[in-house]
Formats: C-alpha cells, sequence, structure tokens
C-alpha cells in the first residue's frame, strides 16, 4: 500500500477554494467589497510569491466565521460548493483520485485552506482523510482563531505526521509515497515523500522539479 497525498487549491482544483470563499462571501454582500478584496488578493500574490504571513491571513480568513451562526454558515458553504466549487473540479482530477482510492492505497487530501471550507469538497472526490488548517471552536462556534498547528509549509508535513501517528502508521509502514502538488510552498512535503509530483507548477516549483528530476503533470 501507497500513501497518496494530495494537495487542493490549484492541484485537484482549477483554481484556489481559500480565495474563492472570500469573493464568494463578498459577492454575497456578507463581506464589504472595498476593504476585503483588496485584503484578499494582497494576501493571495504573497502567498504566490511565497511571503504569506499565515497567521495573518488566517485572522483575515477565519473572522468571518465567527461573526455568523453555523446554521447560516452552513447555508452558504452550500451555495459556494455548488456555485464555484462544483465548476473548478475536472474529469481528470477525478480520475487521479479514484484510481489511487480504487488501488486501495492510504488518501489524504492535504491543505492550508481550512477544514470549514474544503471537508465537503474532500467528500465531493470520496476522499475520506482530509488534513487541513484546524479553525478553533468553542461550545460549536468558530472563534476566528486556528487551533493548533496551521497546515502550511512545514506545518504540511508536521500535520500529516500528527494524522499518520493518529491512526498508527509511520512514513515506513508504505511501500513508497507520493504527493501531488503545484505550489513552491509545499516543498517540504514535497522533498518528505518518495516520489513528488508538480501538477501545473508554479514557476518555482517548476524550476525546482525540473532540476530534481521530479514528475510534472497536467490534469487538463
Amino acid at each position: 500500500m501507497e500513501l497518496v497525498l494530495f494537495d487542493l487549491d490549484n492541484t485537484l482544483l482549477a483554481g484556489d477554494s481559500d480565495y474563492e470563499w472570500a469573493q464568494f462571501l463578498i459577492d454575497q454582500g456578507v463581506l464589504e467589497r472595498a476593504s476585503y478584496e483588496q485584503r484578499n488578493e494582497e494576501f493571495f500574490e504573497q502567498y504566490k510569491a511565497g511571503r504569506l504571513d499565515i497567521y495573518a491571513f488566517l485572522d483575515f480568513q477565519l473572522a468571518p466565521l465567527a461573526r455568523y451562526p453555523r446554521a447560516q454558515l452552513d447555508a452558504w458553504r452550500g451555495l459556494f460548493m455548488a456555485q464555484k466549487i462544483l465548476p473548478l473540479i475536472s474529469g481528470a482530477a477525478r480520475r487521479l483520485v479514484g484510481d489511487s482510492l480504487r488501488d486501495g492505497h492510504l488518501c489524504a487530501i492535504v491543505t492550508a485552506t481550512n477544514s470549514f471550507v474544503t471537508a465537503p469538497i474532500a467528500r465531493e472526490f470520496g476522499v475520506a482523510h482530509l488534513v487541513a488548517t484546524e479553525p478553533e471552536e468553542v461550545d460549536g462556534r468558530f472563534t476566528g482563531k486556528v487551533s493548533g498547528t496551521p497546515c502550511f509549509r512545514e506545518g504540511k508535513v508536521a500535520r500529516v505526521e500528527q494524522w499518520l501517528a493518529g491512526l498508527g502508521r509511520r512514513w515506513e509502514d508504505f511501500t513508497g509515497s507520493r504527493f501531488y502538488s503545484d505550489s513552491h510552498n509545499d516543498l517540504p512535503l514535497l522533498e518528505r515523500v518518495t516520489r513528488p509530483i508538480a501538477v501545473r507548477p508554479d514557476q518555482p516549483l517548476r524550476r525546482a522539479a525540473l532540476a530534481r528530476g521530479w514528475e510534472i503533470i497536467a490534469l487538463d
């Protein structure tokens, strides 16, 4: 059995669910367009440039979750899935995940995007295991803060190892390990697996993949 890990945004999805969630809330009138749209763009550019302060971003991204009851958030999320996420899932992405599941590998989606946004996306792909940034909850309500280590950069490696430990597993228990990602921000986890695979890679990751002889694919 192999360990097969999938990044989500711009890998399995032809877009970024974090960015799209904020834009969706702006379009719904939940967030003020003038201020939030500019900040959303700024954080997205910082992420692409490898300069993102993950805690500053999470303060921005998780704050709206603390302002509304869960029932309202769930309703918005359902609409978000239908309008914004499903059109970003290609047949090729579904086949890639489906093949690994049918082969009996242990599969997980590993993403920096928070689990409230990404849990239904993982279910859409049929993946039971989601390793994501966790929003803090108290008495069933989100606080607007992060719980534990953000699943970002080196934090992805730490969170995957915590997840494996919770299953009573180690890296060494598998015949091999794969990680599919588009971003140079994921280099720590790409370097940890036995078979790193770049998917529509950004330019820094493309350079690293070519220099190291890593596989490069496109899910189109």
